[in-house]
């Protein structure tokens, strides 16, 4: 079953004015209020849809933020069956304090087709390559670089890694660093990192390291759609967090997900830009309409394009 390609358009729109929403909050440093407004204002454009919706991964509560939470029902009830997945601001830190990279996203895939992510940690890696023994959560660093550098036929020190930049990644970036390898360190922005790997024009050859596990699942949706290889290991620190997983009907917790039983059948991504970072261009306002970026992909009709629309406030 695929999705119908009007809904790209009506997706589009629902993150589009949540950015603009969080947007009038970039810079005053209240990350939770520019999370409320985003999502405040998604919700109310999922309403406007003709579907059946379900949050299978709502956001905040690492961040103790307000949430779309798991298992809400959107929509005006007529249409499709969707699972969705929503971070409305991804990088709540980089709209507070008007740093690159902040974005609203959703995924959505037919009813029971997006893996429930628990809100918790996850190992990740991924990059462009189309197969699997390449790069591997249980290989090594140097085996993952040496693999990758010889698939793409150059040197290690040729490579670039996007990694967190983070007090946990520490001794990984001090062993690429070893390596001679290329580093692009970011202290947030767990989605847009993940999609660097795409295309060329980013120059990142891979992304690795932990974060939010429904930012991965998220990142997944757009991956899938190039082709790229994702796997990412949840990390279960707490007895909290053990039991939400085995609630959410997750037994084996050392289990290793690749992208295939993360996501399945058709999707749509969208990422619409609040503040300007290297994956698209934040919202500029031009008198009583808003510009914004959004980066929208849809498996099954091969769409991967940034979008640029005008729109009235």
């Amino acid at each position: 079953m695929t999705i119908d390609k009007k809904f790209e358009n009506l997706f589009l729109n629902v993150t589009c004015r949540a950015a603009l929403s969080s947007h009038y909050l970039v810079g005053k440093k209240d990350k939770i209020a520019a999370d409320q407004a985003a999502v405040d204002t998604m919700r109310l454009e999922l309403n406007k849809i003709n579907m059946k919706g379900k949050i299978v991964i709502g956001e905040g509560e690492l961040d103790e933020a307000p949430m779309l939470y798991l298992g809400e029902k959107l929509g005006t009830n007529l249409g499709p069956q969707f699972d969705i997945a929503v971070d409305p601001l991804e990088g709540t830190n980089c709209a507070a304090y008007n740093l690159p990279g902040a974005l609203s996203v959703i995924a959505i895939a037919e009813k029971s087709n997006i893996f429930s992510a628990p809100e918790t940690y996850m190992n990740k890696i991924a990059a462009n390559v189309s197969e699997k023994d390449i790069i591997d959560l249980d290989f090594s660093v140097k085996k993952n670089i040496d693999n990758l550098a010889q698939y793409k036929n150059k040197k290690p020190e040729d490579l670039t890694v996007f990694i967190l930049d983070r007090p946990r990644h520490k001794e990984i970036i001090k062993e690429l660093t070893g390596l001679k390898v290329g580093l692009k360190l970011i202290s947030d922005g767990d989605v847009s990192g993940a999609l660097l790997v795409t295309e060329k024009k980013f120059n990142v050859d891979l992304f690795l390291g932990i974060g939010g596990g429904p930012e991965g699942v998220l990142a997944a949706s757009a991956l899938d759609a190039y082709n790229c290889y994702f796997q990412g290991k949840f990390l279960f620190k707490t007895k909290k967090d053990i039991d939400r997983a085995k609630k959410m009907g997750i037994e084996n917790l050392d289990k290793k997900y690749d992208l295939s039983e993360i996501l399945t059948g058709d999707s749509i991504f969208c990422a619409t830009g609040i503040t300007s970072g290297d994956l698209v261009s934040g919202i500029k306002i031009e008198n009583s309409d808003f510009i914004s970026e959004t980066l929208v992909t849809h498996k099954s009709t091969n769409l991967k394009k940034t979008i640029k629309t005008k729109q009235k406030i």
